[in-house]
């Protein structure tokens, strides 16, 4: 600490990680479909599988999960 100055250094604080990611949602119908969805990393550690609509095959089909590239 500088005299005087009731805070610490700034040099040695940095910023917190981000506990959600952005995961693409694939279709397992292969059209080729996907949504983009947040998920948090530290409570959902597997992958992702969600029943959604795919407007390609029109039907609700599943969901899931993979790297946005």
């Amino acid at each position: 600490m500088r005299a005087g100055f009731p805070f610490p250094d700034i040099k040695g604080l940095h910023m917190a990680k981000a506990v959600t990611i952005k995961v693409k949602l694939v279709s397992s119908a292969d059209t080729g479909f996907y949504y983009v969805a947040k998920k948090n990393s530290r409570t959902m550690t597997d992958k992702m599988v969600k029943k959604k609509y795919d407007p390609v095959a029109r039907k609700h089909v599943e969901f899931r999960e993979a790297k946005i590239k």
